[in-house]
């Protein structure tokens, strides 16, 4: 390769009289010089023996096809592995916060009560069923699917705020279901779950049902849609 790199820069430093020969003589070396290479790349790609060594093919990328066994963590071996050691000291470190902040997402939010202020006239327990309930108003309004924000953002709007503590309990076991299960009940495409049914067929859930096939909220005119949609805060 050297001596192909020599030949090329003579060629530029005693240029032909005929510029285009002279281009021409570059060129042709140029494409020789990258034949001359595929054709060494792939022979020891395909392995094949030369006159005076052995080519041997590149390692391939090794791919998951399975039956490997199971992974096993660096951190098993943190008392040899000095990377290891570390990163489980710093994992020790963040692990009491990281479940704190969890703890604190996952939590109920609950009212601040202050036994001195009774500026409101309402209990703690009576400030944390106001908020429980604001709670389900709101995550009944903001599904994030037009057809049940408008039809169960409607119905909590103006049923939630009379609920009863066991109402509520029900209420939000159906909130609690996934928005494509919600919608399917609301439009009539699927019956009530039977854990939510009642003997009698008057189970929130039941009465929610019947709401919305009497509802005229799928049926009204663009100017009714609007309306609504204005009137229990879902613009």
């Amino acid at each position: 390769m050297a001596d192909s790199s020599a030949s090329l820069f003579s060629m530029t430093k005693k240029q032909p009289e005929d510029q285009m020969a002279w281009f021409r003589l570059v060129y042709s070396k140029l494409i020789t010089t990258m034949m001359q290479r595929l054709c060494r790349f792939a022979l020891r790609t395909n392995g094949f023996r030369s006159s005076n060594v052995v080519v041997l093919p590149r390692q391939q990328t090794r791919a998951y096809l399975g039956g490997a066994g199971d992974m096993k963590s660096r951190r098993d071996d943190a008392n040899t592995d000095e990377v290891a050691k570390r990163e489980q000291e710093l994992w020790d470190r963040a692990q009491p916060r990281a479940e704190e902040i969890m703890e604190r997402h996952l939590r109920l939010p609950t009212a601040e009560y202050d036994a001195n202020d009774s500026s409101s006239g309402m209990s703690e327990e009576e400030r944390n069923l106001a908020v429980r309930k604001k709670r389900l108003v709101y995550r009944s309004k903001q599904r994030g699917w037009l057809e049940v924000d408008l039809l169960l953002g409607t119905w909590a709007a103006e049923n939630v705020s009379n609920l009863s503590v066991s109402e509520l309990d029900a209420y939000e076991k159906f909130v609690n279901l996934e928005t494509i299960d919600i919608y399917n009940v609301l439009t009539l495409r699927t019956d009530v779950p039977e854990d939510m049914k009642t003997a009698g067929g008057d189970g929130l859930v039941e009465r929610i049902a019947q709401w919305a096939k009497e509802s005229p909220l799928g049926k009204a005119d663009k100017e009714k849609y609007v309306e609504v949609k204005t009137k229990n805060n879902l613009i």
